[in-house]
């Protein structure tokens, strides 16, 4: 006997009018598109366990921006101010001047300018030709290799080093304050200048953990070594990467472990959850053909496309159990349930993509990278849930332990559907609007304490006791010079950059930048100068001044350091080092350099802004301090669009967007008050949060229209829109959630920053849509106008 209700829904499913372009061509066509995706799943998922992890100084930078244009216009006339590594190499009990640490210190050496990647020309030691000593005496000019030519060990040899130390100009840049270390500088190529190949940061750094600080720190037990600079940084990460496994698989369990209990149903848990993991792969397998990798930023990329890929599964599973609990059979059920969710999931979906490509317009690549990954994963999900999952269900169904979840809860659920219809009440509703109106003036009052940058020193993308952050921390304690460099580039004319005007005015501004909060000391071709004029003048004080004689100037200039005068004599850099690159630090010293380059530069001479770390840091924070407003809008604005264009009316766009405004003030105060300022790592979890908590309100909206254009008043429309989808937006939240929440725990801690941030304002979010848009619907939207409309068109 057949069934009647299966009889109705194949009737209504044949209705021409009825019946999506779409539906017929998917379910009509279900073998053969099923063929495609498992020959395309092979493919790309080939080429997904392929991917290599990739890193990349350039990339991590803002290309356009006028500081950067000008470094890397000056990079061949500059030391590798940006690109380093640093390594300190420590005697535990003693000082330097023996001789096991100086044979200790020599191996070091060698073994460092054999590593790949090292720009051998410009490496410094204590035993390269490079680091000098000079004095002034009777006769003249004397000076040599810090490490006589004819060292041996003995104790007059080392006597003779601790002399020549003293008469250097090292003391506090290669060699620390108290004389127990001393670095070993190694300037970087972004690519290797013979092959032609980038460096790989993570095979780079663990070779520098295993040849240089494993061996030696075995080899002599008196020695322990600090390595810091961009490439260990970056190396530190992608070894945080091998971590990200682990919460794969819990992420994956957890949320098997919720979707079955959510479904009661073995298709319905194992389904969604292969899916979004065929998404994955499509996903990192079209990445590789681009020929991207995944850098330690958008790692987390195919975290967020699981999570959206499950969330919106649970809305396929929950659309099919109503369906086959109503007695159709799983083609009937899971044709109806895409045909009730295809468009809301698109706009959702689409709005999602959309959040992220807004990203591509920030003048960083790494960014950009994030932004196309994750607009490709979100494209891959489209399909694999609008398609690939419904067709799977279609031959497998809802299991009857599933249908019976759903008959037999559905008097309980009932009841608590029933108080939460009361948020769309008259006189629930003004207070649900009163309290987000408080939450809002909070968040404002709050997120005024958000800063652009980093927050603490040393590498904030690294927990505070990492050890790369407690290398730093050695560092900056034990060294007069810091690791956080600003470069101020004085251009002139050829064979002009040591006239006196020049030097005059480059020592005006070393003395402007040493009344500067934040500056630990700066170094100029002016200070050797005015070292070298007091030397030659018997050490008289009278004389630590930039002679007005230009053959004096010529003289005292001629033995300068490398790196602080270029070939052509056109360009000379004053070196600034900053106590630390916080927000606030950089914000003050680039002001009070701006102003002086304004008021100073002349036809003569210019000072250009910003070489070194620090100017990078500097000019990162402008560009992402001018773009997060953009970029906000934007999001606001793609995503008002598309449900301007879904539902037609402003009221609808009203009630969806203003609850994510609400999250995003409550995140940035959220961000002030747990001291993470908005940086590479943070700024894509703002639109993030967006892009993807606005598949909450379509959701919820859809269904809300639906029920009111049937003639159902408000409260009795949200109270069935709870009924058919409200657990499932719950569920949704949760999920996202959880998927992010276990990256709290990651070694990385921008990563753990995200996770906390995304885990925040997908719940916040989910909230915001259950709570806070039937409220705003009680005074936005008018039931019998959208009647009257939907009769016209008609």
């Amino acid at each position: 006997m057949s069934n009647p209700k299966h009889d109705k829904g194949e009737h209504y499913l044949t209705t021409p009018k009825a019946e999506p372009f779409l539906e017929r061509l998917i379910f009509n066509n279900r073998a053969l598109i099923l063929i495609a995706f498992t020959v395309l799943t092979l493919f790309l998922g080939y080429n997904a366990i392929k991917i290599q992890p990739d890193a990349s100084f350039e990339r991590m930078i803002p290309l356009e921006h006028p500081y950067i244009v000008n470094m890397l216009e000056h990079r061949d006339d500059l030391e590798n101010l940006g690109n380093f590594v640093r390594i300190a190499v420590e005697v535990e009990d003693g000082d330097i001047f023996t001789q096991e640490y100086m044979e200790t210190l020599k191996q070091i050496t060698d073994e460092v300018f054999y590593l790949d990647g090292v720009d051998r020309s410009g490496l410094k030691s204590l035993w390269t030709s490079n680091v000098r000593w000079v004095e002034v005496t009777e006769q003249g000019f004397q000076g040599g290799t810090v490490i006589p030519d004819n060292y041996d060990g003995s104790r007059g040899s080392l006597e003779r080093l601790r002399q020549n130390v003293l008469r250097s100009n090292e003391v506090g840049r290669l060699i620390s304050d108290n004389f127990r270390s001393t670095i070993v500088y190694a300037p970087l190529y972004e690519k290797n200048p013979e092959t032609g190949e980038a460096l790989d940061y993570g095979e780079f750094s663990r070779q520098l953990e295993e040849k240089i600080r494993e061996k030696y720190e075995a080899q002599n037990p008196n020695i322990e070594i600090h390595i810091v600079g961009f490439a260990k940084k970056v190396g530190d990460l992608i070894e945080g990467i091998g971590s990200i496994a682990w919460f794969a698989g819990i992420t994956i369990l957890l949320t098997t472990l919720l979707l079955f209990w959510y479904s009661r149903s073995i298709a319905g848990t194992l389904v969604p959850v292969f899916t979004s993991i065929i998404a994955v792969f499509l996903q990192l397998g079209t990445l590789r053909l681009m020929g991207y990798g995944l850098d330690p930023y958008s790692v987390l990329v195919p975290f967020l496309v699981f999570a959206i890929g499950i969330s919106h599964g649970v809305q396929i599973v929950n659309a099919m159990a109503v369906e086959a609990a109503k007695g159709f059979d799983s083609v009937t059920a899971a044709r109806l349930a895409f045909r009730a969710l295809y468009i809301p999931g698109m706009l959702a979906l689409i709005s999602d993509a959309f959040g992220f490509l807004t990203l591509i317009f920030i003048e960083i690549d790494v960014i950009r990278d994030l932004a196309v990954a994750a607009g490709i994963g979100v494209a891959f999900v489209i399909l694999t849930n609008l398609v690939l999952h419904v067709l799977i269900m279609s031959y497998i169904g809802i299991s009857q332990s599933g249908i019976r979840h759903v008959q037999n809860h559905g008097e309980k659920q009932d009841r608590k559907w029933r108080v939460m219809s009361y948020f769309s009440h008259p006189g629930v509703a003004p207070i649900s609007l009163l309290i987000a109106v408080i939450g809002l003036g909070l968040g404002l009052y709050y997120k005024q304490n958000l800063k652009i940058g980093d927050l603490d020193r040393g590498a904030p993308e690294l927990r505070a006791d990492s050890r790369y952050n407690k290398d730093n921390a050695y560092i900056i304690d034990n060294y007069s010079t810091s690791a956080d460099v600003l470069v101020v580039m004085v251009k002139t004319p050829e064979e002009q950059c040591t006239q006196y005007n020049v030097l005059r005015a480059m020592d005006a501004l070393q003395w402007e930048l040493q009344n500067t909060p934040g500056i630990q000391s700066s170094v100029s071709l002016a200070d050797v100068s005015k070292v070298v004029t007091k030397a030659l003048n018997e050490g008289n004080w009278k004389w630590y001044e930039i002679s007005r004689n230009q053959t004096i100037i010529n003289a005292s200039i001629r033995e300068a350091p490398a790196g602080l005068i270029n070939t052509d004599c056109s360009l000379t850099p004053v070196l600034v080092f900053l106590e630390d690159h916080k927000a606030e630090t950089l914000e003050t010293v680039i002001e009070r350099v701006e102003e002086f380059a304004s008021a100073n530069s002349t036809e003569e001479h210019r000072f250009l802004l910003a070489a070194g770390n620090s100017g990078v840091e500097a000019a990162t924070n402008e560009v992402i301090s001018s773009a997060k407003d953009k970029m906000l809008l934007l999001v606001y604005g793609v995503v008002s669009l598309l449900c301007f264009v879904t539902f037609r009316s402003i009221r609808a766009v009203l009630c969806i967007v203003i609850p994510l405004g609400l999250t995003s003030v409550l995140g940035e105060a959220i961000m002030a008050v747990s001291g993470i300022g908005i940086k590479v790592a943070t700024l894509p979890v703002i639109a993030l949060g967006v892009g993807i908590g606005v598949d909450y309100g379509i959701y919820i909206y859809s269904k809300l229209e639906k029920y009111l254009l049937e003639g159902k008043p408000l409260q009795e429309a949200y109270y069935e829109t709870l009924r058919s989808t409200g657990k499932a937006v719950m569920f949704t939240g949760v999920t996202l959630g959880l998927g992010v929440v276990t990256w709290i725990f990651s070694p990385i801690k921008f990563q753990a920053d995200m996770g906390f941030l995304l885990f925040f304002m997908f719940l916040w979010n989910m909230v915001g849509a259950i709570w806070l848009l039937p409220a705003l619907a009680r005074f936005l939207l008018r039931p019998d106008q959208m009647l009257a409309k939907a009769r016209t068109a008609k």
